[in-house]
């Protein structure tokens, strides 16, 4: 599957003037320290200056680049969440043990929590320290356009525009409505190099028919099985009308760890739909999103450790696994990794009750989380492939969506 295999040639004639408008224009989103996807240095060295403190190219890539690759070779790449130091930690060390490219995602809810400088510039330094490893720092779930363009302003080189929802994030929207706001997205920030995700179908539990809710998202009260199974034919329209990279689909996953009562099923979760899509619209990345798989080993220690966490059912590895090898690119991955998280801090603090240094239960977390990633990494195909993507900045992309010369 050759790169570019969506929606926009690399090689075509001369851009419209509204083309070479759009990308004249939203140039500006991207000012100050920051050249298009790599941090360059703010110090500007001068004749007399005894250190010439040279331009530092780090290994923020558009997440496309990753996402052809990994449809050319066979393989999914898990995005992780991450809200702090410890979490990116955690996917830079398994990244780097198991030579995988690196999906890095902050919702709305994790921009707030550490705030945009703290966030960018924890990202920033996992890709200075890992200058080998691709990542693409992923805005997830924006409810609007604004969301998103806040986001490329802040060093994002991919984000998602939600438009299953409408900007409170909780109101299933319309279908055109979901087509008009991704679009504008996908002309904003294809202009700048950035990819774009888009979603059709609103996630839900196919066993209760209700819609589910996660850091501020999802939506609310009871949907319709139309609802919460993404259409083939829209999608096929959605595609052609937007121009996504990326497209996340409603399937029977959903957020959080209480995704089924049981051991799912093909009833419950619907991998013949993703096929289903694919056959359709072959040439573009799916996404799974909602697709921890809740490992009983840390509900166990959890619960073992103070919790009450009760029984439940996430995603078997084996169906994503299935979903990988027709179309999906993409798996989104949280819960699993808050419950690595949280079974280490209880674990530690239940072991030394008169412990009170963080980094005694810190480094634990980031020990476990760390496996989780590595094991996704590996069950994924991902594992070997970091050092065989090549290195494209955002005004190489730029140019390759519009074919600027």
């Amino acid at each position: 599957m050759a790169a570019f295999i969506n929606t926009v040639p690399v090689t075509s004639s001369k851009p419209s003037t509204v083309q070479a408008a759009i990308c004249n224009a939203k140039a500006s989103f991207v000012s100050g320290n920051r050249k298009m996807g790599y941090l360059v240095s703010a110090n500007k060295p001068t004749k007399s200056s005894e250190f010439v403190k040279e331009e530092t190219q780090m290994a923020l890539v558009p997440m496309r680049i990753m996402l052809d690759h990994a449809a050319a070779n066979d393989y999914g790449i898990p995005a992780f969440n991450v809200n702090n130091m410890e979490q990116i930690q955690s996917i830079m060390q398994a990244a780097a043990a198991t030579n995988s490219p690196v999906i890095l995602q902050a919702s709305r809810g994790a921009r707030s929590y550490a705030g945009e400088n703290f966030l960018r510039h924890l990202i920033q330094a996992a890709a200075e320290t890992y200058p080998d490893i691709p990542i693409a720092m992923h805005q997830d779930h924006g409810n609007s356009p604004a969301t998103c363009l806040s986001a490329i302003r802040n060093g994002f080189t991919s984000v998602m525009m939600d438009g299953s929802l409408e900007d409170d994030a909780k109101t299933p929207a319309s279908y055109e409505y979901n087509v008009n706001v991704t679009k504008t997205v996908c002309d904003l920030a294809h202009a700048v190099g950035v990819s774009v995700e888009g979603e059709l179908g609103c996630l839900g539990n196919l066993e209760t028919g209700t819609g589910d809710k996660e850091d501020g998202v999802g939506a609310e009260g009871v949907l319709s099985v139309d609802q919460m199974l993404t259409d083939p034919n829209e999608a096929e329209d959605f595609v052609s009308r937007t121009k996504v990279d990326a497209l996340a689909i409603a399937c029977g996953t959903s957020h959080g760890a209480y995704k089924f009562s049981r051991p799912p099923t093909g009833d419950v979760l619907r991998i013949d739909r993703i096929e289903e899509i694919h056959r359709r619209i072959p040439n573009t990345h799916l996404v799974m999103h909602g697709s921890s798989s809740v490992p009983i080993e840390y509900l166990e220690i959890i619960n073992a450790n103070g919790g009450a966490i009760p029984e439940t059912y996430g995603v078997p590895v084996e169906e994503i696994q299935r979903g990988i090898k027709v179309g999906v690119r993409k798996v989104n991955i949280d819960t699993d990794c808050r419950l690595a998280i949280t079974a280490a801090v209880r674990e530690a603090l239940i072991k030394n009750a008169k412990e009170f240094d963080p980094r005694h239960f810190l480094k634990p977390s980031i020990k476990y989380m760390q496996k989780v990633c590595e094991d996704r990494y590996i069950a994924f195909g991902s594992a070997g492939n970091a050092s065989k993507i090549g290195r494209v900045d955002l005004d190489t992309m730029a140019k390759k969506y519009y074919a600027i010369a």
